[in-house]
């Protein structure tokens, strides 16, 4: 039997937008500028971003990664990751007499200051998110005598508070929308005065990514989402292509990871992939389904994006006085032997 074409009625749908958000593509810049800038080996505090092959490449270049800021040798560099940590890491860093470069997400950052502003006007703070997930725990030390997790709407009906007219909510920045406001109203039949952050804390690229599922999931018989299994906001992205009317959804790292029985009386699948997955993995998924007749790609918009974060500060103060050396060396002589030769 030859191969397939795209005129047997078999089609891709591929979301837009997908893939890298402005907070992911700016911490993985700064692990390479700071290997560029500083040589290996530069020390991250956890995955940088949840996503297997980021980490290997990384690792590739002369990243290493460890799960506690006491694994890195005194005098090193350590950066935190993309999704935030408490204050008591900064502290940890201090005492190892280390340099830091925080890479955490700006858009998690906000959620920090939001929680260290209610705390301090005595707020109990109802966080929305999952237990053990990096972002909660490092939200959750900002204020840990002011938070309780509240892990969905199960969870509501056992939050207690010492005032009920003094009770806010925030949340972990990749959850499921819809299930968060689910977990939001349940809150607010228990805590008619409870008030909401000043902006939705579930970041941009989630709700876009969950945007563009929930439209494809009503036309595609399978999903495909290209992510990890510990990057929270690709596990939602699976959930949702379910619950938007897609047969089957499955999260793969790799093309690889997919198997063929998944295809059987499939005519459109869908692909998205997490914001913490590089293009080139997604690129590979499309190869792998057009060699077997799925090679008819149409492209599912649900917005627009031109959100760019710039460099940890500790970076661009850095690259800042390298090139005023670097001019400086330059037009203070004719000929100048380049550092590091």
């Amino acid at each position: 039997m030859g191969r397939m074409t795209a005129s047997s009625g078999r089609r891709v749908l591929l979301a837009a937008p997908r893939g890298y958000c402005a907070g992911v593509d700016r911490a993985v810049i700064a692990v390479e500028k700071a290997l560029e800038q500083y040589g290996a080996p530069i020390y991250v505090r956890h995955e940088i971003v949840h996503n297997k092959y980021v980490v290997q490449t990384l690792e590739k270049k002369g990243a290493i990664f460890v799960e506690r800021t006491e694994e890195v040798p005194e005098g090193n560099i350590v950066m935190f990751s993309a999704h935030g940590v408490a204050p008591v890491v900064h502290d940890e860093a201090k005492r190892g007499n280390l340099a830091t470069i925080d890479a955490t997400c700006p858009l998690v950052t906000k959620v920090h200051k939001e929680a260290v502003r209610f705390a301090n006007d005595d707020f109990d703070i109802l966080l929305i998110g999952h237990e053990g997930h990096e972002e909660v725990i490092g939200t959750s030390g900002e204020a840990p005598d002011h938070i309780t997790l509240v892990d969905g709407p199960s969870d509501v009906a056992k939050v207690e508070v010492r005032d009920p007219s003094r009770v806010v909510w925030l949340s972990q920045t990749t959850l499921s929308v819809d299930e968060t406001m689910e977990t939001v109203d349940a809150l607010k039949e228990k805590f008619p005065q409870l008030i909401s952050p000043p902006s939705d804390d579930i970041c941009y690229a989630t709700q876009n990514r969950q945007l563009a599922v929930k439209q494809m999931g009503e036309e595609a018989d399978l999903v495909i989402v290209v992510g990890s299994r510990n990057s929270s906001n690709s596990i939602r992205l699976v959930e949702v292509a379910k619950l938007s009317g897609a047969d089957a959804a499955y999260l793969v790292d790799f093309a690889d990871e997919i198997e063929e029985a998944w295809l059987e009386g499939v005519t459109t699948v869908g692909v998205t992939s997490g914001a913490s997955v590089p293009e080139i993995l997604v690129e590979q998924v499309l190869e792998w389904l057009s060699v077997r007749g799925y090679a008819d790609v149409e492209l599912v918009k649900a917005a627009e994006e031109s959100i760019t974060f710039s460099l940890p500060k500790e970076l661009r103060r850095d690259l800042r006085e390298e090139a005023a050396a670097l001019v400086a060396e330059r037009t203070g002589a004719d000929r100048t032997t380049p550092s590091g030769q």
